[in-house]
Order: C-alpha cells, then structure tokens, then sequence
C-alpha cells in the first residue's frame, strides 16, 4: 500500500491540481529522514493537520550525500521514501535530486509549505513561489533532543563499549 503513495513529480502534479480543483489545501514538506524517529513523526502528524493532503518530498541518495555528507544516508532513498509512505499522516510522496526542493515546489504549487521551527529566522526555499501562488508558510515546533545524527552517535557510542 505504501508503494502507491510514493509518485513521480509529473504523477504528483496532475493529482495535486486536480485535489486544488475541488477546493483542497496541499500541505508540502520534505526532507532527507534517514533513520525515522519519533520527531519525524510528530512533525508530520502537525504538518498534515494544517491542510487536507500532505505531500512529503524526500532527497535522493546523492543529495542526502551532498547535504549531509559522504557517509550518509545510512537507508536507501526507496526504503526511506516507503517508510514515509507508510505513514497515516502522509498522503504522497516523492523522491527528488536536488540539493532543494526548489523545483518540485514550483512544479507542484502546494498551498502550504511547512518546515520545521529550526528554520524560522533562516530563508525557506520555495516560500516566495507559495506566498505569490496566495498560499502560506508555516513552521512546525520540533520534538525536542530528537534527531537522526544524536541516534547515529549514540548508536556509535553503544557499539564502543
């Protein structure tokens, strides 16, 4: 079931219009979510409340290598685009190759773009294309202490002893 949620940008775009069309919000994130957390799953739960769709765009394997450097991601881009697919909260996903979602969100034309609270004083891509298309941005308070790279130490910090 999962598998049917995760669809190619032009897929996305017909569903996404057609949803817009009979007065649906599309609510639209993304991020490279390498080892699923609670945090994660939070945050989507809050970003799906604020439309009636919510679109999760996930990095690529070489744009995960880009942002976060060569030793990740540690899953794969189809394991973690099905994970995210797998989700209640999540209605679509895409995997794309950019460095940003800059493209996807201009192809797309979601009504809402969420990011996470950690992003508040900083620039977020794709916010002019929404605020001109008359949609809005809307950032999300994280799960405190909850990240993928403090698993990863502790992981490493486990298996030391």
């Amino acid at each position: 079931m999962s598998r049917a949620k995760v669809k190619s940008l032009a897929s996305l775009k017909k569903i996404i219009s057609s949803l817009q069309k009979k007065g649906k919000k599309v609510v639209f994130t993304n991020g490279c979510f390498d080892i699923l957390h609670y945090g994660h799953v939070m945050y989507l739960q809050a970003a799906r409340k604020k439309g009636d769709c919510l679109v999760v765009a996930v990095n690529s394997d070489a744009s995960v290598k880009r942002i976060k450097g060569a030793k990740r991601p540690l899953v794969g881009e189809i394991d973690r685009a099905n994970i995210i697919a797998a989700l209640e909260s999540v209605d679509f996903v895409l995997i794309f190759h950019q460095d940003t979602p800059l493209e996807v969100i201009k192809n797309l034309k979601p009504d809402i773009l969420v990011k996470g609270a950690d992003w508040k004083d900083k620039i977020i891509v794709g916010a002019e294309i929404v605020k001109k298309n008359n949609g809005k941005v809307v950032t999300i308070k994280l799960a405190g202490g909850r990240s993928t790279t403090n698993i990863i130490k502790k992981i490493i910090e486990t298996c030391k002893k």
